[in-house]
This record gives C-alpha cells, sequence and structure tokens, in this order.
C-alpha cells in the first residue's frame, strides 16, 4: 500500500503545480487534468509506459486500468512492433522534399476495409480531420450549415453550437463549453440534435433544407447505435443533399477492425479516424467517396506535417497487427469481463453503480448523493494499491486476465471500503471534477 500522503508529496503533483503556472490549465488535454481524477494526489506525469503498466516520476509503477491515453494506444503503451517500424522509419528520415511511399500504401490498406470509400486525406488530430470534413463538405455542397449529433472536437466550426444557444452543446457530452475566441458570425453554422432521435433532427432541417451541408454523427460511443436511426440518417442525407459524416475517431477499431459502422453495413459519405489508428502515435484520416473527395481540389487543405512519415508508419504497423492478432475479440473480452468485475463487487458490497457502454468503451457510476467525492475516493484508493483506476476503462490488447486478476482484487477490497464509509468521511482531499464545465469556469 502507497501512503496518501506520499502521494501527494511525490514529484508528480509537485511538477504539475509548476505546470499551472506555466501552462493555460495546466495541461495540453483537458482529459489528462489531474482535477478530473483525484486532485493533489493524481501522478499526472509519467516517465516510462509499457504494455498496461505505467510509472511515475518517483518511480512507482502503476496497472493502467483508466483510459489508456484517451484510448489511443488500443495495443498497449509502447508496442514493439509498431515502434520498431517507427525507428525504422525515423533512421530512413522521417520527411524530405518527396513524400514518403507509406501514405498510399495506408490508403489502399483502408480502403480495402472500407470499400465503398474511394479515396484519403490525412491530418495529424482528430479535431483538425473533422474540421477538415466539415470543409470538404462545405465545399462539396456549396453551403453552411452543419447538423451534428455528439462531440466532435474543439475548433470553431464546433464550439459555434454555443453562439446561438450557449447550453447547445449540454446534451453533446460535455457541457458549459464557452465560445469565447469563435466569431459570432458563424452563429447559427452549427445546430445539434439529439443522439437517435429522427423527430429532432427534422425539427432542425426543416426550412434549412438548402442549406446544409452535412450531418455529423459519432455513430456509437457508449453503446451500438439503432441500425433503423443510422439508416435514416442516410436516407435523410440523401435526401437533402447533405454530406454524411461519421466522427469514428472514438469508436473505430473498438469493436472491429476500421469503423465501427462496418459492424452495421449502413455506409456514409465521409467517416474520420484518429486515437487509436496509430497506437499512440500522431495520425488521422478522412475517407470518403471520390464524389465528395474530390472537393478538396476546390478549396485549400494543406500542411507541412501531414507529408512525414511516422503517421502513416505507425498506423500501417498498428493495422497489420491488430488484423494478425484479432485484436477485436480480446478487447471485447477483457472489456466484458472488467463489466462483470464492477457489477460483482458492487453486489457483495450493497453499494449501487450503474455499468454501461459497450466492452470496449466501459464505464461504471456510483448511484448516490456524494458520487463525485466517491469517484475520488475510489481513485485514491486504486493508486494506494498500484492501479490507475477511474470510471472508465478502455481495454488494450496488453491488458491479460492476470492483470485483471490484480484489479479484480482490489476493486472488491476498496467498493468494501466505501460502503462501509459515513458520508462525512468519504474523502479529505479536493474533490474531482465531474466533467469539463468546471473546468471552463476557474
Amino acid at each position: 500500500m502507497i501512503d496518501i500522503d506520499e502521494l501527494k508529496n511525490s514529484k508528480g503533483p509537485k511538477l504539475y503545480t509548476r505546470a499551472k503556472a506555466l501552462i493555460p490549465g495546466g495541461t495540453q488535454l483537458l482529459s489528462k487534468r489531474p482535477e478530473m481524477f483525484a486532485p493533489e494526489v493524481w501522478p499526472a506525469y509519467y516517465s516510462k509506459a509499457k504494455g498496461c503498466r505505467v510509472w511515475d516520476l518517483d518511480g512507482r509503477e502503476y496497472i493502467d486500468m483508466s483510459i489508456m491515453a484517451v484510448g489511443a494506444c488500443i495495443l498497449g503503451y509502447a508496442d514493439e512492433d509498431v515502434d520498431a517500424a517507427v525507428i525504422e522509419s525515423i533512421h530512413k528520415g522521417v520527411n524530405s522534399s518527396l513524400n514518403c511511399p507509406e501514405e498510399v500504401e495506408l490508403a489502399e490498406a483502408l480502403i480495402d476495409l472500407h470499400p465503398w470509400f474511394d479515396m484519403v486525406r490525412y491530418a495529424r488530430s482528430g479535431g483538425e480531420a473533422l474540421s477538415i470534413a466539415v470543409r470538404i463538405a462545405r465545399a462539396k455542397t456549396g453551403r453552411d450549415t452543419v447538423l451534428f449529433s455528439g462531440y466532435h472536437g474543439w475548433t470553431d466550426w464546433y464550439l459555434a453550437a454555443n453562439l446561438s444557444d450557449k447550453e447547445g452543446l449540454d446534451g453533446q457530452l460535455m457541457p458549459g463549453l464557452e465560445p469565447n475566441g469563435v466569431p459570432r458570425d458563424l452563429a447559427g453554422t452549427a445546430i445539434p440534435f439529439n443522439f437517435n432521435d429522427i423527430s429532432s433532427l427534422r425539427e432542425r432541417i426543416k426550412g434549412q433544407e438548402k442549406n446544409i451541408a452535412a450531418i455529423i454523427i459519432e455513430p456509437a460511443r457508449g453503446e451500438d447505435a439503432p441500425e433503423e436511426y443510422l439508416q435514416m440518417l442516410r436516407d435523410i442525407s440523401s435526401e437533402i443533399g447533405a454530406v454524411l459524416i461519421f466522427d469514428e475517431i472514438t469508436s473505430a477499431f473498438r469493436m472491429c477492425a476500421g469503423g465501427i459502422h462496418r459492424r452495421y453495413g449502413i455506409y456514409p459519405d465521409m467517416a474520420v479516424f484518429a486515437k487509436s489508428m496509430a497506437n499512440g502515435y500522431a495520425m488521422s484520416t478522412i475517407l470518403g467517396t471520390e464524389d465528395v473527395m474530390q472537393a478538396a481540389q476546390t478549396t485549400f487543405i494543406s500542411s507541412t506535417n501531414w507529408t512525414e512519415r511516422i503517421g502513416p508508419t505507425a498506423a500501417l504497423a498498428t493495422l497489420k497487427k491488430y488484423q494478425i492478432m484479432e485484436a477485436e475479440k480480446h478487447l471485447i473480452n477483457i472489456g466484458e469481463k472488467t463489466k462483470n468485475i464492477w457489477r460483482d463487487a458492487a453486489a457483495k458490497s450493497g453499494l449501487s453503480i450503474h455499468v454501461t457502454g459497450m466492452p470496449t468503451l466501459a464505464a461504471f457510476g456510483f448511484q448516490h448523493e456524494k458520487a463525485l467525492e466517491l469517484n475520488t475516493r475510489f481513485v485514491i484508493e486504486m493508486l494506494q494499491r498500484g492501479i490507475l483506476g477511474f470510471r472508465q476503462f478502455k481495454p488494450s490488447l496488453a491488458h491479460k486476465d492476470e492483470d485483471l486478476s490484480i484489479y479484480a482484487d482490489a476493486v472488491n477490497e476498496v467498493f468494501n471500503i466505501l460502503a462501509s464509509l459515513q458520508d462525512g468521511e468519504i474523502i479529505n482531499t479536493p474533490v474531482a471534477h465531474a466533467g469539463f464545465y468546471r473546468l471552463t469556469k476557474e
């Protein structure tokens, strides 16, 4: 057991204090802020990561049973096969006055998986790839308005939804996002609708049919999408001449090789991948039909770093290993077992929890008036037992049954502790944030 005072006084929290004076918000990525997990206690920084294990700045080793680099490292940290391919590419030169051939090879591999698509463009992050997709859709249609459901990044086109209604994005995963810095003239160009609610979509389309450039959705996030819903979106998009875009940044490669829409047999005009497609290396892609993608030639989309070698090389190696290992079977198996660990531990302890999500994007929540306090105490207790534990879990190929056995013992022990606590005894440290809403208010 690691003493809580030892955690508080370790190098990670101290470095984070320095970071907040140098970096607005303390971290580059909101999802990695210590305040999301256990303020003043979360290790914050890593010295080494391998497989499903992470070492903090003090050399303490943890099993990562949390977000696995926000879902980016689907094969596990520092995968030897992917890293070997990348290292070889580095020795050959990561950039040049000429283009890397790997970008063509990767395009062919992605289209082989998704034969309804014809063409590919690349970027290096999910948010910028979505912005490219929106640009192409607007160029193709000559229209400005985008209808969307789900979370689609930090860029202007998306945050513009909160210009017309400051709570417009509240039902799309992240409440309270401020559109400061987004041009006011973009008001009305991004309109949200509710997931699996066709009437909500039709209401927003009415009278706007000739203005809608694209309909964008996450085909699945926490749960599988109803096929009839996706089919109706396909039909409506075709009916009004809008480009149907599936945001697969979170869902791709979690339940099958490539986009999760392969499972449904319903095909969009464009799909966007990022995160797990290169096992943690910077890489994203926009796939689409030739009819839509050729519109990229009528606008300006270009960047030096979209032509570097590392991203495509890592993506090719990740895709190859994923397919050889049939990684989706392992991910689903590990995820299902983890959800059962939560359920069994809750039943034994008498705690009330709600387990949600696909097995590869699993989560649980305490059904308690002080759920945030319990979340925070859970994270701290798991840290003390050498585990990065959180209410979300994104499995990787590196997670093994022996890791789950250690985790199950810890969860059972911690749930019993939580069940025995009186309301006033839950926590004596700051409470973790519920989401990004509080982060925007500081």
